[in-house]
């Protein structure tokens, strides 16, 4: 093998619907592969490393944390917990010393945030979010639009991230416990893409808001089950999206320009193909697939990060976490009562 395609060994905490999707990008990526699983539960760990076991042994399973942090044979662990776990396993894993990718959104508020990635530079260890959007084909293309101009200035962007969640109200979607709220489970994203827009309309850097205009709904439960959030930025662009639980949408995102828009016409946060619309022209359409899931991107950055004994991804480093952060503690500020703040 080259050094390249040398065997990377992935420890797993948390095997739940989202593990699953991470586990199946594993085959697209030159040496990942599933090594060790934590799970409080014993049969659904086993069950997890049975599924996704590919030619060789399933991964070894444990309901310790200690025995995988303490396996010489993991390189690298994913977290997918509940948000409201986090930030427990993230701060053991660093003192442990084993690189870290975590599910969006890292923790639930900045100041978490920031203490976490103090941590990981005191301790040397990588430890970055798993904002797989920004790894996407479609991503990659939408820059390079953007960066050429193909919008002209950069007026207003426009997204939704709307479903019909569950009606369980004990399901983590309404869990206050568990961290629950349409806005850090889903709004995140519309929050992802807001920023990476302006980041390749502006060299890289994303201007702060100059305010944001916040309405939302809650559940009985009390966590927001809708926000709709407007964000003005300097030179009069603004971002307006509504995420919900409670409502079916396109769920596309739009950044409009002074010369056209480029839209990611459905399921904008992993999408397959991008649009360039005008108003006299027929559409533009750019597709650009998963190679496998859609998680290989990030997976694969992981890696070659850790590899190189960096503690952040350029493509997705400490301050890009942190900013998300603040400008959700900034809505979540503004939302009915305060809901959902860490006490």
């Amino acid at each position: 093998m080259t050094e390249h395609q040398e065997s990377f060994r992935w420890g797993v905490i948390g095997p739940g619907g989202i593990a699953n999707r991470f586990a199946g990008a594993l085959a697209g990526v030159p040496g990942a592969r599933l090594a060790a699983v934590f799970a409080r539960d014993a049969a659904k760990g086993q069950a997890y490393a049975e599924q996704w076991r590919g030619d060789g042994a399933p991964a070894r399973v444990t309901t310790v944390l200690a025995e995988l942090l303490a396996d010489g044979d993991v390189d690298a662990v994913y977290i997918a917990t509940p948000h409201s776990h986090h930030g427990e396993y993230i701060r053991a894993a660093l003192l442990a010393g084993k690189p870290v990718l975590c599910e969006k959104p890292l923790v639930t508020s900045l100041e978490e945030g920031q203490a976490l990635i103090t941590l990981a530079r005191e301790r040397g260890v990588f430890l970055m979010e798993a904002v797989w959007t920004r790894f996407l084909p479609a991503y990659e293309l939408a820059g390079r639009l953007l960066r050429e101009g193909a919008i002209g200035e950069l007026r207003a962007m426009a997204s939704t991230f709307c479903f019909t969640g569950p009606a369980d109200l004990t399901h983590r979607c309404w869990n206050p416990a568990l961290a629950g709220g349409a806005l850090w489970d889903i709004g995140i994203y519309n929050l992802v893409v807001t920023r990476w827009v302006l980041q390749q309309m502006n060299g890289g850097e994303c201007p702060e808001p100059e305010c944001i205009d916040v309405a939302a709904t809650l559940a009985p439960t009390g966590v927001d089950a809708s926000v709709t959030a407007t964000f003005h930025f300097p030179g009069g662009v603004t971002s307006q999206f509504r995420c919900g639980f409670d409502a079916s949408s396109m769920n596309a995102f739009e950044a409009m320009g002074a010369k056209a828009a480029l839209r990611f016409p459905v399921d904008f946060w992993g999408s397959e193909a991008v649009e360039l619309v005008t108003r006299k022209a027929p559409v533009q359409r750019f597709d650009a697939p998963h190679a496998v899931n859609g998680f290989e991107g990030e997976i694969a950055e992981a890696q070659a990060c850790i590899r190189a004994g960096l503690l952040e991804s350029p493509r997705m480093p400490h301050s890009e976490t942190l900013g998300l952060l603040r400008w959700s503690d900034a809505i979540r500020e503004r939302l009915p009562g305060g809901v959902n703040k860490k006490g």
